[in-house]
């Protein structure tokens, strides 16, 4: 059987708006086996989106107030209620096939979990899990959201984590659960390259999700 592959697409910044047509072209090639399980790595302008379980009065601000502070408001069809993406963040959209042996939503969702779990390890912060909730934590606060969809076993959608994000953008929001964020800016006291984020978060999407990785630079 040949060995499953991943292909990793570092695509800088991106507005949400065309993000989701990169998610969705890549969606289709991996669905149809065209191209290999993808992971898209990208930062987002200022932008708020609504997932399956969110509406609009979890936003403190109407679409007028948003415009004048130039952040975009989208409705998504990955899991979660509201959250924030901007700069400062790692956002990472996996397109994977879970069929046939990994078909499991939670276990993906704890996987994704597990990845960013070990790159703030590696960075020195304590992150874990909170029973009930979904994201990664730490004792100042959620510093990783993740909201995914999943069609036909192929997921969409992905993780935020919070790099340098300027952590007062949330306040425009009721996020989930009402719980408290953080950054790794504010953690380590502070920042930190994005594209040192993104070596370790390949390192360990490779390990976590069990694809041989070929590249000594990321992976040694």
């Amino acid at each position: 059987m040949e060995a499953r592959k991943l292909l990793v697409q570092r695509l800088g910044l991106v507005d949400y708006e065309s993000a989701l047509a990169v998610q969705k072209q890549t969606e289709t090639a991996v669905k149809a086996g065209t191209q290999p399980d993808t992971l898209l790595l990208l930062e987002h302008p200022h932008t708020l989106t609504i997932g399956r379980r969110g509406d609009s009065s979890a936003i403190l601000l109407n679409e007028e107030q948003l415009r004048v502070r130039n952040v975009t408001l989208f409705e998504t069809n990955r899991g979660g209620k509201v959250t924030y993406h901007g700069l400062g963040q790692v956002v990472g959209y996996p397109i994977i096939n879970l069929s046939p042996h990994r078909e499991d939503v939670h276990r993906y969702v704890r996987d994704l979990e597990e990845v960013l779990i070990r790159t703030m390890s590696d960075f020195g912060i304590d992150a874990f899990r909170l029973k009930g909730l979904t994201g990664v934590h730490t004792q100042r606060g959620k510093v990783a959201a993740i909201g995914v969809h999943i069609a036909r076993w192929v997921t969409t959608h992905g993780f935020a984590l919070n790099v340098n994000t300027n952590l007062s953008y949330f306040n425009l929001i009721i996020a989930c659960e009402g719980e408290p964020v953080t950054s790794m800016e504010e953690l380590l006291g502070d920042e930190t390259e994005l594209s040192l984020v993104e070596d370790r978060i390949i390192t360990h999407f490779h390990e976590v999700f069990s694809y041989p990785c070929f590249s000594a630079s990321i992976c040694g």
